[in-house]
């Protein structure tokens, strides 16, 4: 079974991804601890191929790294790359971006999954793009997931990402949608 190193030392996303590629014949591990790569990428995608390509590199194994966040209209895209970095904590970040849309009434917004699988030698060999269109609320709503989910509205779902299982989070978002791309590519990749 080949090794196909997650670019990040979140064991959470490891398990996550494991979840998402099901029993492909790829046996995915964390990246060393000591390797830290920085997102200097302009988009969610630039992200993902620099931090696949580096842990590629630097391990000299395949490697598999995502990108994602939340982009809203009315703000210009914001925050965009900056997702995670747009508040201390995910609350902050949820006052933060409310307070700036303020009564806006285009609430339309889309979070995005990039995901970029690099070959030892650090070129790209797969690269997919999931999306999921919303719209955010005026205040949150649910209890499940984490960062922008309770304030963002899946309308093909009638509800928000935090009111959502687990399964129906899967089936929605937009790393599912991603990892529904990448699937069909990442089995003709071969692994050697």
């Amino acid at each position: 079974m080949t090794i196909l190193v997650v670019a990040t030392g979140n064991p959470g996303k490891l398990r996550e991804m494991q979840e998402y590629l099901g029993d492909v014949d790829w046996q995915l591990q964390l990246k060393p601890p000591e390797l830290d790569i920085e997102e200097t990428g302009a988009t969610f995608m630039a992200n993902a191929e620099l931090k696949a390509s580096a842990v590629a590199k630097a391990t000299g194994q395949w490697a598999i790294a995502d990108d994602s966040g939340l982009e809203v209209a009315a703000l210009g895209g914001a925050p965009g790359v900056y997702s995670a970095r747009y508040g201390q904590d995910d609350r902050d970040r949820i006052e933060r971006l409310l307070r700036e849309l303020g009564e806006e009434t285009n609430r339309q917004a889309q979070f995005v999954c990039a995901i970029a699988i690099a070959r030892p030698d650090g070129s790209i060999a797969v690269q997919v793009e999931g999306t999921c269109p919303g719209e955010i609320l005026y205040s949150p709503r649910g209890t499940n997931g984490f960062g922008y989910d309770p304030i963002f509205y899946c309308p093909t779902a009638g509800m928000t990402f935090a009111e959502m299982t687990t399964a129906e989070k899967r089936h929605h978002s937009h790393r599912g949608q991603a990892f529904q791309l990448l699937l069909p590519q990442l089995q003709l990749l071969p692994p050697t």
